[in-house]
């Protein structure tokens, strides 16, 4: 069977990957699985090169088809932040908690109706022996919400509220996330050029 390399060490993020990529007759294992591969300097301008970056860096050192996802929230009250910073918001070492109370008290004086935000998600399948890499991306809009709500998820899923669903992200099951995030709709998109690769 086709190996995949998932290029994370995220928990949530592979269990959501993992779900996603479900049908598909792959052998599918992380960084988890490396764990002598050194850590990746993302050091890209946006969401979409940085997936490239670890695609490229993570299929080079192990030899097998990768697929890598950078993902962030961008609240436009804040001018996009904390974007391509968001897992490291705020300061090192803070937890996904610290990280979502930090951005509400930033928008304490922001109405509602103002903390439009989006969570927003590029996804990079690079395969070492064509050299080659495909690209695509999802997003889902939403709000930023006062007040932490649900127990799924992580990162900023607890104050993100998708208005014509009425919850948080945090407040999806995971099989109504994997229907709706940003992360879903951007592998949807992969599936075909990875059955391509099978």
């Amino acid at each position: 069977m086709p190996r995949l390399v998932l290029a994370s060490k995220n928990k949530g993020k592979i269990l959501e990957l993992r779900e996603l990529l479900a049908g598909l007759p792959l052998e599918i294992v992380s960084l988890a699985d490396f764990p002598a591969i050194p850590e990746v300097i993302e050091n890209g301008g946006a969401f979409a090169e940085n997936a490239v970056i670890k695609a490229k860096a993570i299929a080079e050192a192990t030899g097998e088809l990768t697929m890598a996802d950078d993902s962030g929230l961008e609240v436009d009250a804040l001018n996009g932040e904390p974007g391509i910073y968001s897992a490291r918001y705020g300061q090192p070492g803070w937890s996904d908690r610290e990280r979502y109370r930090f951005l509400l008290e930033k928008l304490q004086d922001v109405p509602l109706e103002k903390r439009t935000a989006r969570f927003r998600c590029a996804v990079a399948l690079y395969n070492p022996d064509l050299n080659r890499v495909e690209q695509t991306d999802g997003t889902v809009e939403g709000l930023i919400i006062d007040q932490p709500r649900g127990n799924y998820g992580f990162g900023y899923d607890p104050v993100f509220l998708i208005p014509e669903l009425g919850k948080t992200m945090a407040e999806l099951s995971p099989e109504e996330k994997n229907r709706f995030s940003h992360r879903a709709r951007a592998v949807e998109k992969m599936i075909p050029f990875l059955k391509r690769c099978l």
